[in-house]
């Protein structure tokens, strides 16, 4: 396939659901396949969202034929790019339509004066293969981590538990919990690096905003409340540290977040939260855990670590972002 001749890149919102329906439930396998997730709830929430042909992006035909397409979604002057994938009859194919796509997308949203930031994160392709895009486009690149933990394996995880502090009390987050949590994440993330790979961090709006998006939607999977635990302060009530859990697959569980107020760090919060999250989904039948994590994020890196994950597979998360000087 010569993608330079025989490719044709069209509108995203001429294109139906049904359309593009084979396309996305051969992502979705791909997705499985790699990273043990179930993106199917992600596929029809998408699809959704193609039939009301309110997402801006663009579709790849060779020949006619839809072998492609990407889209992003528009949060006040920041566009984020949620997805661009391609099948064709090999690999390589596939990464030059891809690339094609985001070229496409790229400098339609450069050209937009309401847009100061883009952010994406492509979990499906490795650190480096799309860099010449990115980099061409003006774009820093973050290294992240999508790792593991095997639970049908003995680890240190479950060993030398740690005993509460008797001043904060251990128990599960809750509805009740929506605001606090929100509050929490802005306080923890406040010069942050992954404040800097997610804007949404630096306000409290946008951790409500966060945090809505992890609660009510399926594209970090099915928020999991039962697994998901918080601690707080006995005399007052406060949260002091996180951590949420989602549902992504067949026995498979994903950490969308861990976080500890910063008067609070230092003091194993975030690994006494972990051996406990990892120890009640072990008994709950979960067979693995999986998380991301930046790589420029040196204490999360070590006590995943010493925790017993592994990396399964390294990406990147992608900053295009104007000068306000």
């Amino acid at each position: 396939m010569t993608v330079a001749t025989q490719l044709e890149i069209l509108d995203l919102r001429h294109f139906s659901a049904r359309q593009l329906r084979p396309l996305l439930e051969h992502e979705a396998r791909t997705w499985k396949q790699r990273l043990r997730w179930d993106y199917q709830s992600s596929t029809e929430l998408l699809l959704q969202y193609l039939d009301s042909r309110v997402l801006p992006g663009f579709v790849a035909l060779d020949r006619g034929r839809i072998c492609g397409f990407t889209f992003c979604v528009y949060e006040g002057h920041k566009a984020v790019i949620g997805d661009a994938y391609a099948m064709a009859d090999d690999p390589a194919a596939s990464l030059a339509i891809a690339k094609t796509l985001l070229h496409h997308l790229l400098e339609m949203l450069q050209h937009s004066p309401d847009i100061d930031r883009i952010e994406s994160q492509l979990l499906l392709y490795d650190t480096s293969v799309m860099d010449d895009v990115f980099r061409e486009a003006g774009f820093a690149l973050f290294p992240r981590r999508f790792v593991e933990l095997d639970l049908q394996k003995d680890g240190g995880v479950t060993s030398a538990p740690q005993k509460t502090p008797a001043d904060i009390k251990l128990t599960g987050w809750a509805g009740d919990d929506y605001h606090s949590s929100a509050e929490l994440i802005f306080h923890a993330y406040a010069g942050h690096v992954d404040a800097q790979v997610n804007d949404q961090y630096r306000s409290l709006h946008g951790s409500l905003r966060f945090l809505h998006n992890i609660v009510r939607f399926p594209g970090c999977g099915v928020f999991d409340a039962g697994n998901s635990w918080v601690l707080r302060r006995r005399d007052t009530g406060a949260l002091v540290a996180i951590v949420l859990c989602s549902n992504v697959g067949e026995q498979v569980a994903h950490i969308t977040q861990l976080c500890v107020a910063p008067a609070y760090r230092g003091q194993g919060l975030g690994k006494l939260l972990m051996r406990h999250c990892v120890a009640k989904l072990r008994e709950a039948g979960f067979q693995a855990i999986t998380l991301t994590v930046t790589e420029m994020n040196l204490p999360a890196m070590k006590l995943y670590s010493e925790l017993g994950f592994v990396t399964r597979h390294s990406f990147e998360a992608l900053v295009y972002s104007v000068s306000k000087s």
